[in-house]
């Protein structure tokens, strides 16, 4: 494809991806930082190193492959660390997982049957073990709207409307309410966000086995089945030719730096990329990569002021930050959901896969999600089992 030259119309479509990925979805990694343990510093540095990388990796890939390979953070990987219980560790532990977590996907794009290996996970069981862990998380401002709804029903009603004009805008507009929420009851004497710029912390990684087992192998998982293995389908039905061995190893290799300032996994997108390969983004197929250029240039300027954005959220009336991080994942809920419990050989296993995660249960140092994932395959081989004695 001919380089060519970028146009207003990929910068406004990239400004968009930009503003939907980053204030969709900051609230669920925060979430997700601040269950492994992190101090109000660690996780400003983890948000900002979560946008450098995905910011960096997609100017980095779409100006090498000229394709529009738009990346993000695991925003699947976020909720799920928001529901794992953390590790003796702590934080350290943590990021020591991201790292391996990052190495894995690293491996699964330079060594072809390690990558094929992790894609033959059944998709129903990933599904379902994805929504189970987001069911605890959807049902916060579910709680919210109980327990404080004059806080809650504004940004619920907020995010009902705008969905009804514009799905891809109600949970930014949602963030705005509760932004205006902030301003309005938040008390602003105890805001400090330090300097305007945020500068990361860097954080000695520790590795354990119960970290690498409840964290690292989940995140890896969760990741490669529903948004790496998404974000290369995506592409190809835009008419593009991904090479996954570039494009896995690239944002392997960035999730493994990232992480040592925080950040959890980062990852090929599957609806942004979508935003920047079609027709509205560009006619021309070969100068749409700039848009997904264009919104990497946005997240890394939204990520330097990634301290001032934690340290506002901080101000937050309780469950306000949660339940916006609740209806932000509603729509993966229903898709995870619909994902799992659609294929009838599968519905079994995907039922008690999802009924395990979903349960929260921890055992022999492994989380609900390793749990249901094993159950599920149990159940899922039995089934076989039955089946072909049965013929």
């Amino acid at each position: 494809m001919r380089a060519g030259f970028p146009s207003l119309q990929t910068l406004t479509t990239g400004a968009v991806v930009a503003i939907v990925g980053f204030f969709s979805s900051f609230p669920i990694v925060l979430q997700g930082l601040h269950s492994m343990g992190a101090t109000p510093a660690q996780a400003a540095s983890g948000l900002m190193a979560a946008a450098l990388s995905m910011g960096l990796c997609a100017v980095v890939l779409c100006l090498y492959t000229r394709i529009p390979a738009s990346v993000a953070w695991s925003t699947p990987g976020a909720a799920l660390l928001a529901v794992t219980a953390v590790t003796a560790g702590g934080f350290s532990d943590a990021v020591g997982a991201f790292i391996v977590a990052g190495a894995l996907t690293l491996t699964a794009g330079l060594y072809r049957p390690f990558g094929r290996l992790a894609a033959s996970i059944p998709a129903p069981l990933a599904q379902a073990m994805l929504a189970g862990v987001l069911l605890p998380l959807c049902l916060q401002p579910v709680t919210a709207m109980a327990e404080v709804p004059a806080v809650i029903g504004p940004v619920v009603m907020v995010w009902l409307i705008c969905g009804r004009i514009n799905r891809l805008l109600a949970v930014p507009a949602a963030v705005l309410m509760a932004t205006a929420i902030i301003f309005v009851i938040g008390d602003f004497s105890q805001f400090s966000a330090g300097p305007v710029i945020t500068m990361g912390e860097f954080v000695t990684p520790t590795f354990s086995i119960d970290a690498v087992i409840g964290i690292a192998i989940p995140l890896f998982i969760v990741t490669m089945a529903t948004q790496n293995v998404p974000g290369l389908a995506v592409l190809k039905s835009y008419g593009y030719t991904p090479p996954p061995t570039t494009l896995l190893s690239g944002v392997g290799g960035f999730s493994v730096v990232s992480a040592l300032w925080g950040a959890p996994a980062t990852c090929l997108a599957a609806i942004t990329a979508a935003m920047c390969s079609n027709e509205d983004c560009h006619p021309d197929p070969a100068q749409r990569y700039w848009s997904a250029v264009f919104a990497g240039i946005f997240y890394c300027f939204f990520g330097l002021f990634a301290g001032v954005i934690t340290a506002f959220a901080g101000l937050a009336p309780p469950m306000l930050v949660a339940s916006v991080a609740g209806l932000a994942l509603v729509g993966v809920l229903g898709n995870s959901t619909f994902a799992a419990l659609q294929d009838a050989d599968y519905r079994d296993a995907a039922a008690i896969t999802f009924l395990v995660t979903a349960s929260g249960v921890t055992a022999f140092g492994l989380g609900a999600a390793v749990w249901g994932l094993l159950a599920g395959g149990i159940v899922q081989i039995l089934r076989k089992g039955i089946v072909l004695n049965d013929t």
